[in-house]
Order: C-alpha cells, then sequence, then structure tokens
C-alpha cells in the first residue's frame, strides 16, 4: 500500500519528465537531424531548457524522497525525546527528588545521557544510576544511587569533589592532567580493586573533551575518612580529593558492589559550555 501510494504520487513528475523529454528530442530531430541546418541561438536556448528541466525533474523524486525520509527521522528523534523526558519528570516526582536538593535539570540530564548509553549498548548494568549533584554544597548528601526500574533511591550519601574545584562548592572543572579537578560528564563504572585508599572502582569517562582522560589522571571511585558527617560538623564542609568522587569509608563495601561493573555514573553541574558541547547529550 505505501509503495503504491509513493508510486501514485511521484507519477506526475515522471510523466512531466517524459513530455519534457519527448518535446526536446522532437525539437532536435528536426532542426538538426532531418532538416541538418544550423541551430540559431533561440533553438538552442529552448532545448538546453527543456534538458535542464528533464534533469531537473527526474532529480526531484529522490530528492523528495530524502527530504521526506530526513524530516520523519527527526520527528521521531523529537518525539522520542518527549518520552524520554515524560518519564523522567515521572521517576523524579515519584521518588520525591524534589524535596531531597536534587534539582530537576540534574535529574532529567542524568537520565537522558543513561538513555542514550543505554540505547547504544554501552551500559552492561542497566538498572543503576548513579549521580553526583555538584550544585549543591559539600556538606549536602548529594550523590545518589538510583533503582531506575523501580524508581527508588538505593543510597544517598556524600560525596568529595577536586581540591582545585572548589571549597564548599565546586565550581572548576578540567579534564586535564594533574590538574587536581572534579570532571563533569557521563562515566561507565569498570572493575574493582583495592588500593591506599582500600576498596576502590575505577571508572571510564565517556564525554569526549570533559571526562575521557579519567583513566589517565586515575580518577576512580574511593572511600575517605575525610568525607563523613563528623568532618562537616567540624569544618562545616567536606574534605576534597586530587579529582576523585570519594564517598565515606563506611559506604564503599555497599556502594561499590551494587554499581561495580558497567553502570551509568554521572558528574553533573549547570556549566553552559558542558550542557552545550557534552558528546553524550548532544549525540
Amino acid at each position: 500500500m505505501g509503495a503504491t501510494f509513493q508510486l501514485a504520487r511521484e507519477y506526475p513528475i515522471i510523466r512531466q519528465s517524459f513530455i519534457f523529454w519527448y518535446a526536446g528530442w522532437i525539437i532536435i530531430s528536426k532542426s538538426v537531424v532531418m532538416k541538418a541546418q544550423t541551430l540559431n541561438p533561440a533553438k538552442a536556448s529552448l532545448i538546453l531548457a527543456i534538458l535542464f528541466g528533464t534533469v531537473t525533474l527526474l532529480h526531484a523524486g529522490p530528492v523528495y524522497r530524502t527530504t521526506n525520509t530526513i524530516n520523519k527521522n527527526i520527528a521521531a528523534k523529537r518525539a522520542e525525546m518527549r518520552m524520554v523526558l515524560a518519564t523522567a519528570t515521572a521517576a523524579y516526582f515519584d521518588m520525591d527528588l524534589q524535596d531531597s536538593g536534587l534539582s530537576r535539570q540534574a535529574f532529567q540530564n542524568a537520565w537522558i545521557g543513561y538513555y542514550i548509553l543505554k540505547k547504544r549498548g554501552l551500559l552492561k548494568k542497566t538498572n543503576v544510576l548513579t549521580i553526583c549533584d555538584f550544585s549543591q554544597s559539600s556538606s549536602n548528601q548529594r550523590m545518589y544511587v538510583i533503582d531506575v526500574r523501580n524508581h527508588r533511591v538505593l543510597y544517598r550519601t556524600y560525596v568529595a569533589h577536586g581540591i582545585n574545584s572548589g571549597n564548599e562548592y565546586a565550581n572548576s572543572f578540567s579534564n586535564k592532567m594533574e590538574s587536581c579537578k572534579s570532571s563533569l560528564g557521563f562515566y561507565i563504572t569498570s572493575g574493582t580493586y583495592t588500593g591506599v585508599n582500600g576498596y576502590s572502582l575505577r571508572i571510564d569517562g565517556v564525554d569526549k573533551g570533559f571526562n575521557d582522560n579519567a583513566r589517565k589522571r586515575a580518577i576512580v571511585i574511593h572511600g575517605a575518612n575525610y568525607v563523613s558527617m563528623r568532618v562537616v560538623h567540624k569544618y562545616g564542609m567536606m574534605g576534597t580529593t586530587f579529582g576523585c568522587p570519594a564517598i565515606p569509608t563506611e559506604m564503599t563495601t555497599q556502594i561499590i558492589p551494587v554499581v561495580k561493573n558497567g553502570s551509568c555514573f554521572f558528574i553533573y553541574y549547570p556549566s553552559k559550555k558542558y550542557l552545550a558541547k557534552s558528546t553524550v547529550l548532544n549525540s
């Protein structure tokens, strides 16, 4: 049915092309072949116009089909994005995240990136999404481990940022070696190891230009005794790291097993540059 409709729609173009071609051939035959006379400028211009019109019409069908296909793809992607945002909004309010300090923009961007990475087949563990909202004070429990299927917050805890990213608030970020700053964007968790900071989790940055040096910089999730309620009460803010998102030591054995081996990990800040150029969000 679709092919028949398409053929019927293109029939006038094909028919008109044939008429142009036939008329051009008749003029050429009579003027050149049969009468064997030189074309005058007026006839030559007419023949060229007919041939040009024929070529234009012959290409009109494919161009129309290509443009129509592109428009359909754009419309489909917009509809898909509206669906993703609607799902994110429902999940955000289902979990009462507005009361926890997690901004709606942070959650929506996290959900979109998670959806894109999942669609690309880059996530081995798709039931968990972790968000670090660095727009919040380090004295807040600003790391959220979310069960995306059941719309539940599994864990909410403290998380430190890089020493050169700021004091109580992080406001400067970098992907450069030895910057001692946090890096924004999407990561995919990898395997665990036990190092100088105890039980730790490697993460790979997948936002090109923003965090793809994470492995080279040895950015990992690890525990630290300077990330705790005690430190907040004593100093009014959390300790800082060399760029790693450190969490309370007692939480590592609870959180790391849940998020390791292929889940989505997102560090957010309302940076106009990041939101406009993220290779994940703008893919």
